[in-house]
């Protein structure tokens, strides 16, 4: 386990390998949104992502609160999701998480509207399928640890990356979700960026629950 947490470490916190694996949670920020709109039974009509880790979904919904709802999923999904891999590992259930990440983004495909989308999508369905098809069954667990870990991990960069932009960068207001919340609904950004820590945090204690009995034990 301890060295399932030092490569996830290596994953998410180096620049080098954050410059890569932060593509991953771009592209898991961005599919919760879509996950959202489509659930509130918005239309999505595009995804795009980009080399420098920024993303945009674009849906249409005649409810504000819809749209809003769809709005704030995007910073709390890598967490979720990082939540759920390292549950699933833990669980004996690591090879079903990664397939099932692996149908996310393939059905993701159908909505990006951009080459490097494409790019960083495919990319990211090869390495999982390598993983799960390479890696003995035994292990395949530690790889969804590991994937829920530094998704968690990248939750926390970006939120505070958010955080940054409203407190130093104010320039770029007008990409922000928190603001663009705060446009929607009138409540302030602060409240929303609360929100995005408070949930990344709820996800966080519910992937360390597990954690202290397996070091104990010796996995």
């Amino acid at each position: 386990m301890l060295l399932t947490l030092a490569a996830a470490v290596a994953l998410s916190i180096p620049r080098r390998s954050w410059r890569y694996f932060g593509l991953l949670a771009t592209a898991t920020h961005e599919l919760g949104h879509a996950f959202a709109a489509v659930a509130t039974g918005q239309r999505l009509t595009g995804i795009r992502l980009r080399l420098d880790h920024s993303g945009t979904t674009t849906t249409y919904s005649r409810s504000r609160a819809a749209a809003a709802w769809s709005c704030f999923w995007g910073y709390p999904a890598p967490a979720i999701v990082g939540a759920a891999f390292v549950r699933a590992g833990v669980s004996g259930w690591g090879p079903a998480a990664m397939a099932a990440g692996a149908v996310a983004l393939a059905v993701s495909l159908l909505f990006l509207r951009n080459l490097a989308g494409f790019l960083i999508t495919g990319t990211a369905i090869a390495a999982t399928a390598a993983l799960t098809v390479l890696v003995p069954a035994a292990f395949t667990g530690h790889v969804a640890v590991c994937m829920g870990v530094a998704l968690l991990v990248a939750a926390v960069r970006d939120v505070m990356k958010l955080t940054n932009v409203h407190l130093r960068r104010r320039d770029r207001l007008a990409s922000s979700d928190a603001y663009l919340l705060y446009r929607a609904t009138a409540v302030p950004s602060a409240v929303w960026i609360a929100l995005f820590f408070l949930l990344i945090a709820g996800a966080w204690f519910v992937s360390w629950q597990p954690v202290p009995a397996i070091l104990l034990g010796g996995a």
